[in-house]
């Protein structure tokens, strides 16, 4: 199966230079939880920013609703494109324990976004996905004392279990 095949197309973005407010804003009227930020001139796809980033780097740090997107965004975010295969989707949220991937065309605009509910809707749909799959590639998102992250849901979370 293809990304293409599963992905959100056309996701609302913003740019670094917006205020978290609008991101989050964004986020409420697209029923999301990650906004692709993108270059104001360019297009070109420079990070994600989530509701935890605004949540963990924003309000926890109690900072303002207006501090700009750039300060809150995780850069350089792991991508796909539409005609890749969905397996590298996965392992892209497998090993980066991310619970979304940016799909880019060949300009690096962004095009839409794979979920991990949108695997979890393929995987009921088709034999594409098998529920093994799925199991695995949200096991691996979820380890607490995963691999360090570098994109959206990228912090090290506290684990629970200590």
């Amino acid at each position: 199966m293809m990304v293409q095949e599963v992905m959100s197309g056309s996701p609302a973005c913003c740019t670094p230079e917006q205020p978290v407010r609008e991101a989050a804003k964004l986020m409420h009227d697209h029923d999301c939880g990650c906004i692709p930020v993108e270059d104001s001139r360019t297009h070109r796809l420079v990070g994600v920013v989530t509701d935890r980033d605004i949540a963990m780097r924003v309000v926890a740090e109690g900072r303002s609703p207006d501090t700009p997107v750039k300060e809150a965004m995780s850069r350089d975010p792991s991508c796909c494109h539409a005609g890749d295969s969905l397996v590298k989707a996965e392992e892209i949220m497998a090993e980066r324990q991310v619970r979304r991937v940016p799909i880019v065309d060949d300009d690096g605009c962004c095009v839409g976004i794979v979920a991990q509910a949108d695997l979890a809707r393929a995987s009921q749909r088709s034999e594409a996905v098998s529920e093994r799959e799925l199991a695995r590639v949200v096991e691996r998102i979820s380890e607490p004392d995963g691999a360090s992250r570098s994109q959206g849901d990228t912090h090290r979370r506290p684990s629970s279990r200590h």
